[in-house]
């Protein structure tokens, strides 16, 4: 039998090299528990597995690995070994590993694979806490949330996320779920997926206080989300891997700082389709490796897409997005680069007139002021981004950025201002000042008796049973989805409606 697997390059010891196997088997499930003998060799050892020899082979290589072959006699055992369910097992789990969180999800996140599989929860109650409430909801992992009503969420303190979560705010009817009044954490957490939801913080948080804060997580996706009224930034991501943002609406952030995100150190993150609105900074702060496709950025204030611009070396690619100068905005659309900052840009626009019409001018290397510019694209996803024209982009964003399947007041008047080209728009100290938070109708879902968190007209029409919750976990066979993801990703697969 050939068995292949990495080792770290270089001379390794006897003792090194038998642990490392022997790791590596466990892992494999294959337990050859190997026991060396005194008088192996350097580079040619047999080993004693059940009395039976076994000669191992250690090659040295340029790569950044070596090879271990081992040939044996036992071909037949580890045949036998290797039972049915195994790899029944083993070909399930690659199978889910490359599942696409939802039909459409692109970019470092789109494998995120949230709750699926695991329990639902059923919000059913606009309270801060306790059973039914949202706090409750996330604080477990393993969980699909679904809603069981709209409207607003007003919590006092911040909501921490687990991991292997969905948020399904797609289920709420009417205007939907809007968390108001603190930040949502998903730090140290992954395998979160978040969809048509609007998390929107206060003045009454803490001075440096963001609304949503993704500190340390991996694949994580947010879908169709409204992230506003930070007081620090709307947004903080820091030392995280395979984030996507898509679709989402980052604005209107407040006092202090009124900055739209910082991105500190993270990799393979995407952000794409979103609108950065009102902010008077960092839309984002970029200290990142990072693919920034297809957004729009409108009236930042002092500056908009902000450089890394420290000691650290960051990796930003810009493609065909759309700067658009509103009523508070500077002319300082790109800034604060250093030679640190390697970035690769395509395809960007910008427009600075503010006369109502969407007519910009290509961007060029020396807007980047003091980067280091590059040829090619530095970050590519495995699920690479459908890329648009800026001038496609915008439209897109406009139609679709934010909790869009029924946008609320305060995105309808967001959206207004990008829609009037420079016109309209302004930079807030406080909500107060924006409006506040308007109230959005308490409205109930449709009947679910056996809580799957599919309506019973939905498993009716689809041949299930109402009162059977075990069918919510099984596997569609064309699209690998569960039945419960089948329903989730049918309520948004239609267009966005009219009344935004």
């Amino acid at each position: 039998m050939w068995v292949d697997f990495s080792l770290p390059p270089g001379e390794m010891p006897k003792a090194e090299r038998v642990a490392h196997f022997t790791r590596f088997s466990q892992k494999k499930k294959q337990r050859l528990c190997l026991i060396p003998p005194t008088n192996a060799g350097d580079k040619n050892e047999t080993y004693t597995y059940k009395h039976m020899p076994l000669k191992l082979k250690f090659f040295e290589s340029t790569q950044t690995s070596c090879l271990l072959i081992l040939k044996s006699s036992i071909l037949k055992w580890c045949y036998s070994v290797l039972s049915l369910a195994s790899l029944i097992l083993l070909l399930s789990n690659s199978a889910n590993a490359q599942q696409l969180a939802f039909p459409g999800a692109e970019g470092y996140g789109a494998y995120a694979t949230g709750g699926r599989g695991g329990g639902v929860y059923h919000v059913t109650h606009l309270k801060d806490s306790g059973p039914g409430s949202f706090r409750d909801a996330v604080s477990k992992p393993n969980r699909t949330v679904v809603f069981d009503l709209s409207g607003v969420i007003k919590i006092g303190s911040r909501i921490n996320v687990a991991s292997n979560v969905t948020i399904a705010g797609q289920t709420a009817p009417g205007e939907g779920i809007s968390i108001y009044g603190n930040g949502v954490s998903f730090s140290k957490q992954k395998n979160i997926i978040v969809r048509y939801i609007r998390f929107r913080g206060s003045i009454n948080m803490s001075r440096g206080s963001c609304t949503v804060t993704a500190d340390s997580v991996q694949n994580v996706i947010l879908d169709h989300v409204s992230i506003e009224w930070g007081r620090w930034d709307n947004l903080h991501i820091q030392g995280s891997k395979d984030v996507t943002l898509q679709y989402c609406l980052i604005g209107e952030a407040i006092d202090p700082q009124r900055f739209g995100a910082l991105l500190e150190r993270p990799e393979r993150l995407t952000i794409h389709h979103c609108l950065w609105i009102d902010n008077q900074s960092r839309n984002p702060k970029a200290k990142a490796k990072i693919e920034y496709i297809n957004n729009v950025v409108y009236n930042w204030g002092n500056s908009g897409f902000v450089g890394g611009h420290s000691s650290a070396h960051h990796y930003q690619d810009l493609i065909n997005n759309y700067f658009i100068a509103g009523p508070n905005s500077s002319g300082s659309y790109l800034s604060m680069f250093a030679a640190t900052d390697h970035v690769y840009h395509q395809g960007n626009m910008v427009d600075l007139n503010k006369d109502g019409i969407l007519n910009g001018k290509p961007v060029i290397d020396s807007a980047f002021k003091g980067a280091s510019m590059v040829a090619k694209r530095q970050n590519e996803s495995p699920v690479k981004v459908t890329i648009q024209s800026a001038a496609d982009a915008y439209t897109k964003v406009l139609d679709e950025a934010g909790a869009s399947q029924k946008r609320d007041a305060i995105d309808r008047r967001l959206t207004s201002y990008l829609r009037s080209l420079g016109q309209a728009g302004k930079v807030f100290w406080t909500e107060t000042e924006a409006g506040g938070h308007p109230k959005i109708e308490e409205l109930k879902a449709q009947a679910d008796t056996d809580s799957d968190g599919m309506p019973d007209s939905w498993e009716k029409t689809h041949s299930l049973n109402p009162g059977n919750a075990a069918d919510g976990n099984t596997q569609v066979k064309k699209s690998h989805y569960t039945r419960l993801e089948q329903y989730l990703n049918a309520i948004v697969d239609s267009s966005v409606q009219a009344s935004n």
